[in-house]
């Protein structure tokens, strides 16, 4: 009797613990944030996208403002997030496939067994972290290439397309990163989902342009990188895309359904 009272207590005094949705998103943000990994990334996409912005700016805006320019200051007002753009990429596959290198993802799962919340949470995280960054990080390029601009009379107002441009550069940024964590799922394996989100974004993306006819129309205009980058460009950089809004419609609609498979493969295989 004393044996059998025993072991009930024990049960009623231990109940099981569920982890809330809103537990996993807490866990994944010190995750994230404790590791130097994606500190150092965010200081590159800030080197990179601004520091390379104000670097063209100024060393074209005499250029600009003569007679001989045959381009838009707009080209160069956010040239340094399209190399920026590699970071987000890392900043995605890292958020996963590190925790497949060392192990942790075993104890993750075992803490959260609905291990569609740990997907959600990592993509929530990373895709806020990636627009703030990019957003702010486009601003900071465009004040301080700005600068150069107007001292030459070629200056571009903070509105319409420009400004669309400042928070479309987020915007993009956050989609690459959840394509790049959705294939990082997928592979659970770093350099693998790096080397080929990054092939298919530049490398790809590029290369279809030579499929003749309508098929390779399409398939310009539809490549993730071609799709989502018109939303970060100020003035169109490729005449063959589509507007900035469909066209990021496009990419977005790619990014949900990779995002969906990762979300089955996870839930379906083993850790």
């Amino acid at each position: 009797m004393s044996t059998a009272t025993t072991r009930e207590r024990t049960q009623v005094s231990t109940p099981a613990y569920r982890a809330t949705f809103r537990d996993v998103l807490r866990a994944e943000r010190i995750k994230l944030l404790s590791v130097r990994s994606t500190w150092w990334t965010l200081v590159s996409l800030v080197v990179l996208g601004a520091g390379l912005t104000i670097l063209m700016c100024w060393g074209n805006a005499d250029w600009l403002a003569s007679d001989e320019a045959d381009e838009s200051p707009g080209s160069f007002i956010t040239w340094g997030m399209m190399i920026a753009q590699v970071t987000a990429v890392v900043l995605g596959v890292l958020a996963v496939t590190s925790e497949y290198a060392t192990g942790m993802i075993r104890t993750t799962f075992a803490a959260v067994p609905k291990r569609g919340h740990v997907l959600w949470a990592k993509a929530l995280l990373v895709s806020a972290v990636l627009f703030v960054a990019g957003t702010l990080t486009a601003l900071a390029g465009y004040l301080g290439g700005n600068y150069f601009l107007d001292r030459e009379g070629v200056g571009l107002a903070l509105e319409g397309d420009v400004l669309r441009a400042m928070y479309g550069s987020g915007l993009y940024l956050a989609g690459l990163g959840l394509l790049a964590l959705a294939v990082g799922f997928l592979l659970r394996h770093t350099a693998g989902a790096i080397t080929i989100v990054i092939a298919v974004v530049f490398v790809v993306g590029n290369m279809v342009m030579l499929v003749p006819g309508d098929l390779g129309l399409f398939l310009e205009r539809a490549m993730p990188g071609n799709a989502g980058a018109v939303i970060a460009s100020p003035v169109p950089f490729n005449p063959n895309l589509w507007e900035a809004w469909p066209s990021f419609g496009v990419f977005a609609a790619e990014v949900a359904v990779l995002l969906g498979l990762a979300a089955l493969a996870v839930r379906r295989r083993d850790a």
